[in-house]
C-alpha cells in the first residue's frame, strides 16, 4: 500500500471528490480524518471506510472558522500523533449573479469557505506536517484559472484563482521542510456541488456560445467522476510525486482548452 502508516486530513469529505479521495487513500493504507460541516455525511464516510477495514476519524467542523479547524487538527494529533498529508477540498459554488446584483455577504461567504478555509486548513496542519515532511493538495477549479466564460461566477472564480496563488506561495515557503504543495483544477465532475449553487439573472449578462458536439473533447461531453480526481490526489500525495511541488494540474478532459 502506498500510504501505509500515514495520516491524512481531507476536508469536504462528506460527498463528491472529498469522499472519493478519503475512500481511496484509506484503501491505500492511510488513516483518514474526514471533515465536513454535515455530521451525518461525515459519519457515513467514516463508517464506509471502517467497514472496508480502514481507520477513520469523523470531524464535524466549518473550515471558515479558526477555532473549528484548530480543534479538528488537535483531535487528529490526539488520536494518531502525526499528520502526513492534507487535502483541502471543502468548497461551495455559492451565488452566481451579475456583478451589480451580487451581494457583499454572498461574496464573503464564498471567499470565506473556499479561500479562507484553505488557508485555515493548511495553517493549523503545517506545524505537524513539518515534523516529518508531507503533502498538501488543494482542490481548485478550471474556473478562475483557465476558464473565464462562466459569467456571474465572479466570487467563485476569484476564490479558485486565489487558491492557485496560495499554493505557489506556500509551496516555496514550505519546501525546506520537505512539504510538497500542489493544486488540482477539475472541470465538470459529477458531484453534488451544484446543490450549493444559486444562479440569478445570468441570461442578462452571459455571452451566447454553443458547443453542439459537447464541451469536453475527451469524452464527447460526458463529465468526469470524483474517483478520477481522487486518483490524481492519491498520486500527488504519494511518494510517486516526491519531486513535484508548486504545480497546478487540470483534470477536465480538455474542456478548458476549448471553452476558456
Amino acid at each position: 500500500m502506498q500510504l501505509e502508516g500515514q495520516v491524512a486530513l481531507i476536508t469536504g469529505a462528506g460527498s463528491g471528490i472529498g469522499k472519493a479521495s478519503a475512500l481511496l487513500l484509506a484503501r491505500e493504507g492511510a488513516r483518514v480524518a474526514v471533515l465536513s460541516r454535515t455530521e451525518d455525511e461525515i459519519s457515513a464516510t467514516a463508517e464506509e471506510i471502517q467497514q472496508n477495514g480502514g481507520e477513520a476519524l469523523p470531524l464535524a467542523a466549518d473550515v471558515s472558522l479558526p477555532t473549528d479547524m484548530q480543534r479538528a487538527v488537535q483531535q487528529i494529533i490526539e488520536r494518531w500523533g502525526r499528520l502526513d498529508s492534507v487535502v483541502a477540498n471543502a468548497g461551495i459554488n455559492g451565488v452566481w449573479a451579475p456583478i451589480d446584483e451580487l451581494e457583499p455577504e454572498e461574496w464573503d461567504r464564498t471567499l470565506n469557505i473556499n479561500l479562507k478555509g484553505t488557508f485555515l486548513t493548511v495553517k493549523y496542519a503545517v506545524p505537524y506536517l513539518r515534523q516529518q515532511g508531507g503533502s498538501i493538495v488543494v482542490v481548485s477549479s478550471v474556473n478562475g484559472t483557465r476558464v473565464f466564460s462562466n459569467t456571474g461566477a465572479t466570487a467563485y472564480a476569484c476564490s479558485k484563482a486565489g487558491q492557485v496563488a496560495f499554493t505557489k506561495m506556500v509551496a516555496l515557503e514550505l519546501a525546506k521542510h520537505r512539504i510538497r504543495v500542489n493544486v488540482v483544477c477539475p472541470g465538470a465532475i459529477s458531484t453534488r456541488i451544484e446543490e450549493s449553487t444559486e444562479q440569478r439573472d445570468l441570461e442578462r449578462v452571459r455571452e451566447p456560445v454553443e458547443y453542439p458536439e459537447g464541451a469536453i473533447p475527451l469524452t464527447d461531453g460526458q463529465p468526469g467522476t470524483p474517483e478520477q480526481v481522487a486518483q490524481l490526489i492519491l498520486f500527488l500525495t504519494s511518494d510517486a510525486a516526491s519531486h513535484i511541488t508548486g504545480s497546478e494540474i487540470w483534470i477536465d478532459g480538455g474542456s478548458s482548452l476549448l471553452i476558456g
